[in-house]
């Protein structure tokens, strides 16, 4: 199973941000998306992310003065990305080696979707669901 076939059931609706956005309104679109992570852009590339354990990490360290400053003070640089034609077993133990949680899915070179640990755990669930019914029923005959 690659990457392509959980956006095909998940969507690729991103949550995004740029990175002059306060904190205040990260935590906007996070509640409006109901979502654990960001992906932040400018001029159309992925130029960070933040998750919800950043903001508790920094709110924790600076305080609520933090609220309004520009995401881009606290956001992670280093984003971890995967392509369509990934396999999602693979994905998985890049994200549990990392302990990263949500990846942006990029498209040629720009942001196409983005899965989550609870994504991939999904499909594949219903992935080895599907090979023990036809196991099951091969045995039966």
């Amino acid at each position: 199973m690659r990457i392509a076939d959980v956006l095909r059931v998940k969507g690729s609706v991103v949550a995004t941000v740029t990175p002059d956005t306060s904190l205040a309104g990260v935590f906007a679109v996070m509640a409006g998306h109901t979502v654990g992570a960001v992906v932040v852009v400018h001029d159309g590339a992925v130029v960070g992310m933040v998750w919800e354990r950043d903001v508790i990490r920094h709110l924790h360290q600076r305080g609520t003065s933090l609220a309004e400053a520009p995401i881009s003070e606290i956001m992670n640089v280093d984003v971890v990305t995967c392509v369509l034609t990934d396999e999602v077993d693979g994905i998985l133990r890049t994200m549990t080696d990392r302990r990263i949680r949500h990846l942006p899915v990029m498209v040629d070179d720009e942001l196409g979707g983005i899965v989550s640990m609870g994504d991939l755990v999904k499909a594949r669930i219903g992935e080895l669901e599907a090979e023990r019914s036809y196991l099951q029923s091969y045995i039966a005959t």
